[in-house]
């Protein structure tokens, strides 16, 4: 019955396609949550008024993150093949895929994670400030950890945004399910490979976002 349905689905290459894109959005995403918790926190510290407060170094990554998460991604590709072929040796396949997505979601998780600590209650920090506590104490027990759920929340956003990433990655031959939907199924208007290739993007979309709502559920302390 499936065969009927989609003909020309060579399955051993989709069950290929959806592994590359599951590698690329795992990589992707543990990176780009790293890079940009530490761009989020250090935008926050260097802030007014606060513990590093540093209008220099403020701006300066301010700018970045607004530069980087500005350019549409399938630009920021072509942009960076110089610098991915000089890392990776290659500007084809799931690695060579990762420097663009990581460069292209880090800024943009950065901004989500100042605009969580922002929202934390200036009472509770300054409550650990007046107990002696460590700056490092500060971040990782009270900013961090007050802000738990909204960090989850926009990682996850920020996942599935880059299971799209990889998609448009597909069209310069990226690999993954978007490389496969764009070359054996567009290219060669078999569309039961487009259709099975979204379908399968969208089984992972929504994975991520059961084990993202399980996630917030389980550290919001309200």
């Amino acid at each position: 019955m499936i065969e009927n349905l989609f003909p020309h689905v060579d399955w051993e290459k989709m069950w290929e396609a959806t592994q590359q894109t599951l590698y690329m959005t795992a990589v992707s995403t543990f990176f780009t949550f790293v890079i940009g918790l530490a761009l989020g926190v250090l935008l926050f510290l260097s802030g007014p008024r606060q513990l590093w407060s540093n209008k220099i170094v403020n701006v300066i990554i301010g700018a970045i993150v607004n530069v980087y998460r500005s350019i549409p991604f399938i630009i920021l590709i072509i942009l960076l093949i110089p610098f991915t072929k000089f890392l990776i040796g290659t500007i084809r396949g799931p690695d060579a895929a990762l420097p663009a997505l990581i460069i292209g979601a880090a800024p943009f998780y950065a901004r989500m994670v100042l605009i969580a600590l922002q929202e934390i209650d200036k009472g509770v920090i300054e409550a650990a400030k007046s107990m002696g506590a460590k700056t490092r104490t500060i971040i990782f027990k009270v900013l961090l950890a007050e802000s738990m759920p909204a960090l989850l929340s926009g990682i996850t956003v920020t996942a599935i945004a880059l299971v799209g990433y990889t998609a448009m990655a597909g069209a310069i031959g990226a690999g993954g399910l978007g490389t496969l939907a764009y070359f054996e199924g567009f290219q060669r208007n078999r569309n039961d490979i487009t259709i099975m290739a979204t379908i399968l993007i969208l089984i992972i979309v929504f994975i991520i976002q059961f084990i993202g709502d399980v996630l917030i559920k389980r550290f919001d302390k309200r």
